[in-house]
């Protein structure tokens, strides 16, 4: 009886290591080189990269899955995923909502015109600057610029932004950073407008994976990864990867 009892403890430990919780992350995947989907309808980019690498770390079996950024953390908050990892600013309106990890990028930002058209962002009074729809870019222009004289126009997505300063319906965008660098690559008639912005009420911050309030657990594990590919050397690579060059 007490060896059936030891084989019974050891076959359910057994199977309790092999069925691990799967970790639903959530992001908006029209983000590259942060996040995006490749022409094999796979998911992409730095941070997905850096959160499997997490995930390996942690032993958590992750899974992504791709939504509107405005919904991001309200699905956090109404539990239908875990974590979001989309390029998301810690700021404080943020934090009161949800819970972040440890900062795992330094973000900045810049407007993007056509090279030529405008000489420094104070010249976009009565323009129009595109960003996308509840992000810090948003909330930056319309707290700096608005009273300006600076029109932003909302957007799902910045690929779209983008599109619509292509055909001319926009005069700028405000965007990450990195974010308009990769895009600028294939655009050599556009340029980064003015100097980078690293205001911390907005940016200066970084970027963080977000968990709904009170699940420290989940949390603690991310944490713990994070900290884990920064000292395998592991971050550094995926970093080179996409922004040292």
């Amino acid at each position: 009886m007490k060896k059936a009892v030891l084989l019974l403890a050891a076959v359910g430990m057994l199977a309790g290591q092999a069925v691990a919780k799967e970790v639903k992350f959530a992001t908006e995947a029209t983000y590259p080189p942060f996040e995006y989907i490749d022409d094999k309808n796979e998911f992409q980019g730095f941070d997905i990269e850096l959160a499997r690498a997490i995930c390996a770390e942690a032993k958590l079996e992750c899974t992504f899955h791709n939504q509107a950024f405005d919904s991001l953390i309200p699905s956090l908050k109404f539990r239908r995923y875990d974590v979001a990892i989309a390029a998301m600013d810690i700021t404080p309106e943020r934090a009161a909502q949800v819970d972040f990890s440890d900062i795992y990028y330094e973000n900045s930002a810049v407007f993007v015109s056509k090279k030529g058209a405008f000489k420094s962002p104070e010249a976009l009074t009565q323009k129009t600057v595109g960003v996308q729809n509840g992000t810090s870019h948003q909330t930056y222009v319309q707290d700096n610029w608005t009273s300006k004289g600076v029109l932003s126009v909302p957007y799902a997505s910045y690929q779209n932004a983008f599109l619509d300063m292509l055909n001319g319906r926009i005069d700028a965008v405000f965007a990450d950073t990195a974010v308009a660098a990769e895009w600028l690559k294939k655009q050599p008639e556009y340029a980064m407008l003015g100097d980078k912005v690293t205001d911390t009420k907005y940016f200066g911050t970084g970027f963080g994976m977000a968990v709904a309030k009170g699940n420290g657990e989940l949390l603690g594990q991310l944490n713990a990864g994070l900290k884990a590919v920064k000292a395998n050397g592991t971050y550094q690579k995926i970093y080179d990867k996409y922004f040292s060059h």
